[in-house]
C-alpha cells in the first residue's frame, strides 16, 4: 500500500435534545477504496487531457439537460428529457407549469453551486446549504415547505423516510433545533475532514449521505444533498461528471436508496467501516461518468473532424451540393434511420425531384463507395465517422 489516504477515523458524537446521539464518522475502509480512487484520479488525468476545448460548451449542455431531467426524476419529476431541454431553453417569463418550474430552478441551483465552488477559497457552509434550497423550491407550492428554511414538524406530523423495499423505514430528526444543530455540525465536520486533506472523492458522498439522513427540509433534500456533494466535487476541479452523477444514481434508483440504509444500520449495529459501501458505490458512478465523458468527448471531435472533411470535399467537388446535403441531414438528425425511410423523407425527394432514380442511387453509391455514408445489415443508414475501423 502507498502512503496513508485517510488519516485515523475522524468522528464527532452530537447530543442532540430530543432526537438522541447523532454521530458524524468517516467510517470507510482504505483498503477496499485506495484502487478505486487511483482509477477515478487517473481516467480524471486523462479525461482533462482530451480536446476538451473543442467540444466544451456542446459538452456542457448535455450534461445539464441529462443531470436535470436525472435528479428531478429521482425525486418524483415527469418530464422527459427532451421536455427538459425545451423547459430551459424557455424565457423566465414563460415558465408557468410547475414540473417546468423544477427544471428550471435545478438549473439555477447547479449555477449558483458552480459559480461559488469556482472560488478556491470556497469551502461548504449552511448559508451556502440554504441558498442552494432556496433556489431548488422557488415558486414550489407545498404545504409546509419554505425556500431555505430548516423543517420544524409540529407534534402531529412525522417524517419518515425510506421504504420496507429499499431496506426499512428510518425517522430522522422532528424538531427544528435538533436539525439545525445537526447541520451545522455536518458543514463543520466536512470542512474539518478537507482541512485534513481527506480527498473531496471521500468527502463528497459522505456529506451527501449524512444530509440525507438528517434531512433537513420539507422539500427537494435529495436534490439539495446530490447538489452538495457535486459542488465539493467541483471545487477539487472535477468537471463535468460530478453533476452527471445524478444519472448513474438514477440508472441504479434502488441500489442508490437501498445504500442509505444499508450504511445507517451498519453504524446502529457498530459494524467497521459502515459507510465503505456507499462511498465504492459513488466511486464507481464517478468511474464510469468520466469514462463516458471521455467517450463523448471523442464522439463529438470526431463529428467536428467529419463536418471540415466534407466540407472541403463540397468546396473541392469531390462530392455535389445533394450529397453533403444528405450529410447533413443524417449528422444533424443524430441517430440513424433505415435507408428506405430516408428516401421518403421530404427533403430527399425534394433534391431528387427533378432528376431521375440513377442519379438519386449514383449519390449515394458514390457517398458509400468513399465511406462518408454506410448503412448497416439492418438497412440503417449512419454516417461515415461513427463506423469503427
Amino acid at each position: 500500500m502507498g502512503d496513508k489516504i485517510l488519516p485515523d477515523d475522524i468522528r464527532e458524537r452530537i447530543e442532540t435534545s430530543r432526537f438522541g446521539p447523532f454521530t458524524f464518522q468517516v467510517g470507510v475502509d482504505e483498503r477496499e477504496v485506495e484502487m478505486l480512487l487511483q482509477r477515478v484520479a487517473d481516467a480524471q488525468v486523462r479525461f482533462l487531457s482530451s480536446p476538451l476545448s473543442q467540444v466544451a460548451n456542446r459538452l456542457e449542455q448535455e450534461v445539464l439537460v441529462s443531470s436535470i431531467f436525472s435528479t428531478n426524476t429521482i425525486e418524483g419529476g415527469t418530464l422527459t428529457e427532451e421536455e427538459t431541454k425545451d423547459a430551459l431553453a424557455l424565457d423566465p417569463a414563460q415558465v408557468q407549469a410547475k414540473e417546468q418550474l423544477r427544471a428550471v430552478n435545478i438549473k439555477t441551483a447547479y449555477d449558483l453551486a458552480q459559480k461559488t465552488a469556482q472560488n478556491p477559497d470556497w469551502l461548504c457552509s449552511v448559508d451556502f446549504i440554504k441558498q442552494i434550497h432556496a433556489a431548488i423550491t422557488d415558486g414550489i407550492p407545498h404545504k409546509y415547505n419554505q425556500p431555505g428554511l430548516i423543517r420544524n414538524n409540529p407534534k402531529n406530523i412525522v417524517t419518515h423516510l425510506g421504504d420496507t423495499a429499499h431496506g426499512g423505514r428510518y425517522k430522522p430528526p422532528q424538531d427544528g433545533s435538533d436539525i439545525e444543530l445537526l447541520v451545522n455540525h455536518l458543514v463543520a465536520w466536512h470542512n474539518e475532514l478537507a482541512t485534513v486533506g481527506i480527498p473531496a472523492l471521500i468527502r463528497a458522498p459522505l456529506m451527501h449521505y449524512y444530509f440525507e439522513l438528517i434531512h433537513p427540509f420539507w422539500d427537494g433534500n435529495g436534490r439539495v444533498g446530490r447538489i452538495l456533494e457535486a459542488a465539493i466535487l467541483h471545487g477539487a476541479g472535477f468537471r463535468y461528471a460530478p453533476f452527471a452523477m445524478a444519472r448513474y444514481y438514477m440508472e441504479r434508483i434502488d441500489q442508490y436508496f437501498t445504500l442509505f440504509n444499508l450504511c445507517r444500520k451498519r453504524a446502529d449495529n457498530k459494524k467497521a467501516c459502515p459507510n465503505t459501501p456507499f462511498v465504492l458505490f459513488h466511486l464507481e458512478g464517478m468511474l464510469a461518468g468520466i469514462n463516458r465523458l471521455q467517450d463523448r468527448v471523442n464522439a463529438m471531435v470526431r463529428l467536428l473532424l467529419f463536418e471540415s472533411h466534407i466540407k472541403q470535399l463540397r468546396d473541392t467537388k469531390e462530392i455535389n451540393l445533394r450529397q453533403y446535403a444528405i450529410l447533413t441531414q443524417v449528422m444533424e438528425r443524430g441517430k440513424p434511420l433505415p435507408i428506405d425511410e430516408l428516401r421518403r423523407t421530404p427533403w430527399h425527394e425534394a433534391l431528387y425531384a427533378k432528376l431521375g432514380d440513377k442519379t438519386r442511387q449514383r449519390d449515394l453509391s458514390r457517398l458509400r463507395e468513399q465511406e462518408l455514408l454506410y448503412v448497416d445489415e439492418k438497412g440503417f443508414v449512419w454516417p461515415g465517422f461513427t463506423r469503427s475501423k
